[in-house]
């Protein structure tokens, strides 16, 4: 008997164990919830990377907005000072 026999019989076993695990109940609900943790997991990252897609071209759209001469452009950046100004607390200097 060579040594390539004995490896090749120890992968066998090991293959052979490895089928009958899965076979078990316990080993199928395990890989059951890794299959939805990672369809879920999916999912959110979807959501997220197109939310922040979203994000992304709503920001070169307004940059392009803003460097435009249109009264909308103008009104667009007088709305925009107007909140800047109402978000920022007054300054009370002590007496």
């Amino acid at each position: 008997m060579t040594k390539t026999d004995d490896k090749s019989r120890k992968w066998m076993w090991w293959f052979l164990a490895a089928v009958v695990a899965a076979q078990l109940y316990f080993v199928q609900e395990l890989l059951a919830a890794f299959a939805l943790f990672a369809a879920g997991f999916a999912v959110v990252a979807v959501l997220v990377s197109s939310v922040y897609m979203m994000q992304k071209v709503w920001e070169v759209r307004v940059a392009r907005m803003a460097e435009r001469r249109t009264p909308a452009a103008s009104m667009a950046r007088r709305a925009a000072a107007a909140m800047e100004e109402l978000g920022n607390p007054p300054v009370h200097r002590p007496v």
